[in-house]
């Protein structure tokens, strides 16, 4: 049974459905695993095993009965800790809201549940979402699979390494700036993200609601596909058949590239060979809009999350890591004519970019620019700090300033990610295409 920790959310489904798995001894075996792993306390924030326990006896009687709910039925999975969870503390990984406890699931966690997943609990995360190194020496940093001297990637980090340890079929996430890819590249896992306002946002603690997104990070894309159809009471997208013959994709020029380390790079453009000799074809292009898009990062996020923060924050300042705490005042430099202007002007770039792609399949670009940081170092130096921290969320932070959809997959070596972007609300579309990439990239 302890094989079943490695498989796929959808392996695992199939076995259900099989009769070759049972729902309860399998939930009993991921609870198993997570109160004896040694990192267990640095991943998860809470087990919910009364909870787990009873959705899995009904999937095992709804599997008996021949009356299972979808092809996710009984799959145990984890829960980043801001989605509202009756009953559980949510405390998006942050001292401010220490016992914040809802009475109602999020609305993603009630899709989940209704189509028969299995909550094993919730999971550590950047404080307040609001840093992609996975950094938290308030309430825990979670390991990174590939180095445990470094950090695992943010703000979904604990969601990731549950993934990455066995201890979880999926993780669900947030990504506003490139939370969901992030930990998914620097733990070899497939991560999506999805377009802001596609997945519902209701029941989770906001950060950027013009930006938040929730997604799954996972050991495929079809468990991405599965997960996102879950997520939102819908059908899953068809995988079949994805090829990348006559597939045309871009590789972005623009930024991306810039100041990349050699792993990165090495596995980036490894990746691209392979895509290549499966067939699809492969142009460079120069994107102005996307240099012109970046320096507004600092305008429209931190904004709209002081402006979502400032009266709990101000209240208790001192309850904070101060990097994090010094990130949300920066908001409180802009005026609110500059927010309005800058979105005004972003809204303009993004159908500058949208017309520039509309013939490819997908953008290509290296997930993240750098290996996870070290995590000691990050502590103490401060330098190191800012910079690593500003590489680590760049080159996704084009998909959400863009509005895009987005994908990551590993690319062989290790914690080195290769990154689709699609069009606004081409999930579907960008899924297959990145189905066929995953089976080229193997």
């Amino acid at each position: 049974m302890s094989e079943w920790l490695g498989m796929s959310a959808a392996e695992l489904g199939r076995g259900i459905g099989s009769g070759e798995i049972d729902a309860v001894t399998l939930t009993e075996t991921y609870l198993s695993a997570i109160a004896t792993h040694p990192e267990r306390d640095r991943i998860y924030s809470a087990v919910t095993e009364d909870r787990a326990l009873a959705e899995a006896g009904a999937a095992k009687a709804r599997s008996d009965a021949g009356q299972r709910l979808g092809p996710l039925d009984g799959v145990p999975i984890s829960w980043k800790d801001l989605f509202d969870s009756a009953g559980i503390a949510t405390e998006a990984g942050s001292a401010l809201l220490k016992s914040r406890t809802p009475d109602h699931d999020s609305e993603v966690l009630g899709n989940a549940t209704r189509a028969g997943l299995v909550c094993l609990g919730k999971t550590h995360m950047s404080e307040l979402a609001f840093s992609g190194l996975g950094l938290n020496p308030i309430t825990a940093t979670p390991p990174c699979i590939n180095d445990p001297n470094a950090v695992p990637g943010g703000s979904s980090s604990g969601a990731a390494a549950s993934v990455a340890f066995g201890l979880a079929a999926c993780g669900i996430g947030s990504d506003t700036g490139g939370s969901v890819r992030i930990p998914s590249a620097w733990n070899d896992l497939v991560g999506l993200k999805t377009t802001a306002e596609r997945v519902s946002v209701k029941g989770s603690v906001p950060l950027c609601a013009k930006f938040d997104t929730v997604g799954p990070l996972s050991r495929s894309v079809e468990d991405c596909a599965l997960m996102l159809a879950a997520l939102e009471g819908s059908r899953a997208v068809d995988l079949r058949g994805s090829t990348l013959k006559g597939m045309r994709f871009a590789t972005l020029q623009t930024v991306v590239l810039d100041d990349i380390r050699d792993a990165p790079l090495a596995g980036y453009h490894s990746a691209i060979e392979r895509l290549q000799d499966a067939g699809a074809s492969i142009e460079k292009i120069d994107a102005p809009e996307v240099a012109e898009a970046m320096p507004m990062s600092g305008l429209l996020f931190t904004s709209e999350a002081y402006g979502q923060w400032e009266k709990v924050i101000e209240a208790a300042p001192e309850k904070m890591f101060p990097a994090i705490l010094d990130r949300f005042r920066i908001g409180k430099d802009f005026s609110a004519s500059d927010y309005v202007a800058g979105w005004q002007r972003l809204n303009i770039l993004r159908d500058i970019w949208n017309t520039r792609v509309a013939g490819y399949d997908a953008v290509l670009m290296p997930t993240a620019p750098i290996l996870p940081p070290d995590h000691d170092r990050l502590l103490s130096d401060d330098e190191y700090y800012v910079t690593e921290n500003l590489l680590a969320l760049r080159n996704t932070r084009v998909g959400n300033l863009l509005g895009l959809c987005g994908i990551t997959l590993p690319t062989g070596v290790p914690s080195c990610g290769i990154q689709l972007c699609g069009q606004p609300f081409g999930e579907e579309r960008l899924l297959r295409v990145a189905k066929a990439a995953e089976d080229a990239l193997s």
